[in-house]
């Protein structure tokens, strides 16, 4: 097997030549994340604590794009949900919920079911073009 060890990368894809001051350009950190369409991190509060009805009516809500889990409140943008922390044991604190979508995370009191209020802690753009 040839020794490839003093083998050099000289020029990039596009055939420009590497030198020292082109380097840095790969370094570069940019705003957003690199698991495609938008994220959303929000925590769920209900004054302390989350009862698993109320996770339920969020999960509901957040997903179908309805305020409430009759479908009968205000239509919502609607996420999908891949990430959940926490317990809903109406005892052990908030909980958190990682989206994905392009809409607005509706944040006003009980827009997902009684009780519930969703605070957006992060929002991470998608891939830049």
């Amino acid at each position: 097997m040839a020794d490839l060890s003093a083998v050099r990368q000289t020029s990039d894809n596009a055939g420009n030549a590497i030198t020292a001051a082109y380097l840095p350009a790969n370094k570069q950190g940019t705003e957003g994340q690199g698991i495609a369409g938008r994220t959303v991190v929000v925590e769920l509060n209900n004054g302390g604590n989350v009862s698993q009805a109320e996770l339920d009516a969020f999960i509901f809500g957040v997903t179908a794009g309805s305020a409430t889990e009759l479908g009968s409140g205000a239509a919502t943008d609607a996420f999908t949900i891949v990430g959940i922390q926490g317990t809903a044991d109406d005892a052990s604190g908030s909980m958190f919920a990682i989206l994905q979508g392009t809409g607005t995370v509706d944040t006003g009191a009980n827009e997902y079911g009684a009780g519930v209020t969703v605070s957006v802690v992060a929002d991470f753009a998608g891939l830049k073009a």
